[in-house]
């Protein structure tokens, strides 16, 4: 690592360290390199489009693989100074009696940075189904804007968890003729609910699905407790994504709790306007403050909120100058 040491030890330090690495941490890092900032990216390597085969909704790269933006992003963010480690955060915490934060990677070095930028995505916890896990990214799918025109000229079968299922079957029906609504651990729709699917076309399947069934390594169908096979080529589900928080519990950053439907949906960081929080120079950026970003929405929060970082970062140095040149 480049950078400079820390006041009164050996740590490398840096005017601000990102924590993760994918479109919005080096789309931050891009932005405080350009403005002259020196910048360190710490990334574990577990972005949450890893399963995916492509990206889409980014203009001008819509279809690239997640980790062609990667790759590209890296080599963006060292043609302007700044540098990438490949490393997990094990802690960090601000340091006593000082203005600095100290980051610990995991293989127990560390490095004191000015301020942070947080963006350290989500884990998407998915229904216990065996099969879901395994075909999750691929056939087993969330967001119809990021793979429903790829699944457009298949069944999709709607997986209900919880109250969110009926609103996900209707909307789906957009983009898919042939959609079923499996009935699963959900609520019962109500009476107009039924009428809403029935006019759309959507069949509703009771009885719990056991598992997905697949063939040359394709999903072909979703198995009920009773035995019965329905023919389906994509599945959707409700994913709970919960934010990766501990070990930057040392922080003190607010956690909330992300609702859906009325139901628990997972967790992610509370903000406010460009990623702030509640500690002074630490901004959280993408799906670690809204779950529902896509990849495009990811990297322009990145951009805003390592402008609102060297903004905080100008109005440090200036009270610093003034300070030594009245001494």
């Amino acid at each position: 690592m480049s950078g400079t040491t820390a006041r009164g030890g050996t740590d490398r330090r840096y005017d601000v360290v990102v924590i993760g690495g994918g479109a919005a941490g080096l789309s931050g890092a891009v932005t405080l390199a350009r403005a002259r900032r020196s910048v360190l990216v710490l990334d574990a390597g577990q972005p949450r489009n890893a399963p995916a085969a492509h990206m889409h909704g980014y203009l001008g790269h819509d279809g690239l693989p997640p980790a062609r933006l990667v790759s590209t992003g890296r080599e963006e963010v060292a043609r302007y100074g700044g540098e990438v480690v490949e490393s997990a955060v094990a802690a960090a915490e601000r340091l006593p009696g000082d203005e600095d934060f100290r980051v610990v990677c995991e293989d127990g070095t560390a490095v004191v940075a000015r301020a942070l930028l947080v963006a350290t995505g989500l884990v998407d916890e998915v229904p216990g189904v065996p099969g879901v896990a395994e075909r999750w990214g691929r056939e087993v799918l969330h967001c119809p804007y990021c793979h429903g025109w790829e699944v457009r000229s298949r069944p999709v079968g709607v997986l209900s968890t919880g109250p969110l299922a009926v609103h996900q079957a209707l909307m789906w029906r957009q983009w898919a003729e042939d959609v079923t609504l499996f009935g699963h651990t959900g609520p019962e729709p109500a009476e107009e609910e039924y009428e809403q699917l029935a006019a759309r076309g959507i069949a509703v399947v009771d009885g719990e699905v056991t598992g997905l069934e697949v063939a040359d390594d394709r999903l072909t169908g979703v198995r009920l407790s009773g035995g019965r096979v329905v023919p389906c080529g994509a599945v959707v589900v409700q994913p709970r994504s919960v934010a990766r928080a501990e070990a930057l519990a040392g922080l003190g950053l607010s956690v909330t709790a992300v609702t859906a439907g009325g139901a628990s949906a997972g967790s992610c960081f509370a903000t406010g306007p460009a990623g702030s929080t509640q500690v002074p120079r630490v901004r959280v950026a993408g799906n670690a403050a809204d779950p529902k970003a896509q990849v495009i929405v990811a990297a322009a929060a990145g951009m805003q909120a390592a402008a609102a970082l060297n903004a905080d970062l100008i109005d440090d140095d200036v009270r610093r100058a003034v300070a030594a040149r009245r001494a």
